[in-house]
C-alpha cells in the first residue's frame, strides 16, 4: 500500500504520506516533520497537499514546518472554522503549547484528487463540526482523522463536539463505503470498514 505512517508529537498523531508516481500528499501532521521530510527526500517525492481531516491542535503541530520546508499547499475542512479561537484548535488546552501559525485553504468537498490521486472527501462531523475522512477508492483507503478508530471511535466531549452527529457520521459516510477499505485513523493501529461494522463495541446502538 503506497502509505507511509508517521507517529508524530506529545499525543503521537498517526501522521501519513500517501504517494503516487513522483507526487505525495501528508494527512494529519502532528508533530516536527524531520522524519517525513527525510522519507520524501529518500524516495524523490514532491509534496502537493498538506491536508487536515480536523483542525485539534494535536494533527496541526508540524504543518507550518511542513508547509515552510516544501511549499505545498495546506486544506483545512471549513466547518472547523469555529474552533480557531478554542485551545483545542489554536493548542493551551491541558498545558499544550500554542500551534504555529501557517495559512490554509478550504478543503474541497467531494470529488476531488490531490497528487493526482482521485479522492472523495466525505464530511464526518461530530468529534468536530467540520471533520472530514478522505477517501481514496482506487487505493482503497480512508482516512479517518479522530472519526473511527480500531474499535473506537473519537471523543466529544471537546468544544462543539456532538456524539450522535458522529454516530451518524460513521453509519452513513464511513459504514457504507466497501467493507475491505483500509482504515487509517488519526491515532492507534489501522483497521478496515467491514472489520468496524461487525466488531465496533461503540456503533451498535444508532437510531436512524
Amino acid at each position: 500500500m503506497p502509505v507511509a505512517v508517521f507517529p508524530l508529537g506529545a499525543l503521537e498523531t498517526n501522521s501519513y504520506l500517501m504517494y503516487d508516481k513522483n507526487e505525495a500528499v501528508a494527512v494529519d501532521v502532528g508533530g516536527e516533520p524531520d522524519e517525513m521530510l527525510a522519507w520524501l527526500a529518500e524516495h524523490k517525492l514532491r509534496l502537493a497537499a498538506i491536508c487536515a481531516t480536523h483542525t485539534h491542535f494535536d494533527h496541526l503541530y508540524g504543518v507550518a514546518a511542513l508547509a515552510k520546508a516544501t511549499g505545498a499547499p495546506v486544506y483545512t475542512p471549513p466547518g472547523d472554522d469555529a474552533l480557531t479561537g478554542t485551545e483545542a484548535g489554536r493548542g493551551g488546552i491541558w498545558g499544550f503549547p500554542p500551534v504555529p501559525p501557517f495559512e490554509s485553504r478550504a478543503m474541497p468537498s467531494g470529488k476531488c484528487s490531490f497528487a493526482g490521486m482521485d479522492c472523495d472527501v466525505l464530511d464526518t462531523p461530530g468529534h468536530t463540526p467540520g471533520g472530514v475522512s478522505l477517501y481514496f477508492p482506487a487505493q482503497q483507503v480512508v482516512f479517518t482523522g479522530d472519526a473511527l478508530f480500531y474499535r473506537s471511535i473519537g471523543r466529544t466531549d471537546f468544544p462543539l463536539g456532538d456524539h450522535a452527529t458522529l454516530l451518524r457520521s460513521i453509519h452513513e459516510k464511513l459504514f457504507t463505503l466497501p467493507e475491505d477499505t483500509k482504515v487509517l485513523p488519526g491515532h492507534g493501529p489501522s483497521t478496515t470498514i467491514g472489520d468496524e461494522i461487525k466488531n465496533n463495541p461503540f456503533c451498535g446502538n444508532f437510531a436512524q
